[in-house]
């Protein structure tokens, strides 16, 4: 562990100082922002005698952030502000998180937890792909490396063949990644007979920012010959880092000392019982720039255990995150979610890593092709067994499954495109 006497805090120590530090960053609201209390409905920390008075608390939505651009609810001078970032993928009008000096600490202290608990020690090489810019990723992997002393490899994104270059040439051990990137890596190193397993020291590997399934983590693992570990954060809550699975692998670690969790029912607002699935709600507790009441992320998820885990962490642990509710389409009167197919076409060893969903409308009717690199384009019976195997999942046939060879399908810069919307 980074720090023991956090990550191990009893479940009634740990309620404590939420209650603590949410009564203060309410206080700091009302202190720095009277725009922000007006959307709290004048509601502060006199109105918190317990954890579950914050349910009488309104949601904030990044719909709110957007109309508050850019510092509506910044709760710091603008002299305090250090730096910026911005949420990635965003149109429109941007999402806009100022840091202040101490966000920046709090920032770098939960992602060298993040790291300590994938193994990362200060005597790792890490290898940091995501890009260093207005999307948050580099930056946290970097201040949390810098924390634990590891030597950092700050090549950002792309340039592929640098990349397995660099893990050969300069030893890397740790690889940090948007997790659709190991894809890529793996893509170059067949094309150019690169073996991970005997040409570097790669043994963990950090990836998160887009949803991934069991499936890929395994075929990643076993590509690349290292451990993969899950992290989770977002820009708005101050970026990569909210939380991490350990060895143990059961469930997300979220640093509870820092981010107050709810999971609801994303069409009730209501909360639901552990161990059931609903929308992840984030309270920031120790964020100055901008802290967070309530924000709805529109990650759906779970509390899948309140008790200590097996590596000695107490803080609650949340299920893998693999879709969010705005990831959910309609076709047919049918509701799923892309990575329902993506775990189907995992199960195939001919299946390769990347595929494409199109959703089209053709003389009034919703149509769904789908697009699969494999590595026999021909095998008729496969794509009839997809076709069998996702209408027995969510109940709706596919129009047409066209599987192709690898490389077909266009790779875009960033994060994987998987399914485009053409209705």
């Amino acid at each position: 562990m980074f720090d023991p006497s956090l990550e191990s805090m009893s479940q009634a120590e740990l309620q404590d100082l939420q209650l603590t530090r949410l009564r203060e960053t309410l206080d700091r609201i009302h202190t720095n922002n009277p725009v922000y209390v007006e959307h709290l409905g004048g509601l502060g920390s006199r109105d918190v005698g317990s954890l579950e008075d914050l349910r009488n608390f309104p949601f904030m939505s990044k719909r709110d952030l957007r109309k508050g651009y850019p510092y509506r609810f910044a709760c710091a001078p603008r002299s305090d502000f250090m730096r910026m970032h911005m949420s990635s993928g965003t149109t429109g009008t941007p999402v806009v998180c100022p840091h202040t000096e101490a966000d920046i600490h709090q920032w770098a202290e939960i992602m060298a937890r993040c790291l300590a608990a994938a193994g990362v020690t200060s005597e790792d090489v890490i290898q940091i792909t995501p890009s260093f810019g207005l999307f948050n990723g580099g930056f946290g992997f970097h201040y949390g490396s810098s924390l634990l002393k590891a030597m950092i490899i700050p090549i950002g994104a792309g340039r592929s063949s640098l990349q397995l270059r660099f893990m050969k040439e300069l030893g890397t051990t740790a690889l940090a990644a948007i997790s659709s990137y190991p894809l890529r890596l793996m893509e170059v190193a067949q094309r150019d007979a690169f073996n991970f397993r005997e040409e570097t020291n790669l043994r963990v590997g950090i990836f998160g920012a887009e949803p991934w399934s069991d499936g890929l983590r395994q075929r990643i693992e076993t590509e690349m010959g290292i451990t993969a570990f899950d992290i989770i954060g977002m820009t708005e809550t101050a970026g990569v880092g909210l939380g991490i699975d350990c060895p143990a692998r059961q469930g997300i670690h979220v640093w509870e000392d820092h981010y107050l969790i709810e999971i609801i029912d994303p069409e009730t607002g209501e909360p639901v019982p552990d161990g059931e699935e609903g929308e992840m709600v984030v309270t920031t507790l120790t964020r100055e720039a901008l802290p967070l009441i309530r924000f709805r992320t529109r990650d759906i998820t779970g509390i899948c255990s309140r008790k200590p885990c097996s590596c000695g962490r107490t803080h609650l642990r949340v299920e893998r995150i693999e879709r969010r509710t705005d990831d959910m389409y309609k076709v047919k009167g049918v509701n799923f979610y892309p990575n329902q197919i993506e775990r189907i076409l995992m199960h195939h060893e001919s299946v390769a890593t990347d595929y494409l969903i199109r959703l089209r409308k053709e003389a009034g009717k919703d149509q769904l092709w789908l697009s699969v690199e494999v590595s026999e384009p021909g095998d008729e019976t496969l794509a009839a067994q997809l076709h069998e195997e996702i209408f027995d999942l969510i109940g709706l046939h596919a129009n047409q499954i066209d599987l192709v060879p690898v490389g077909t399908i266009e790779r875009p810069p960033g994060k994987a495109v998987r399914l485009i919307d053409e209705r």
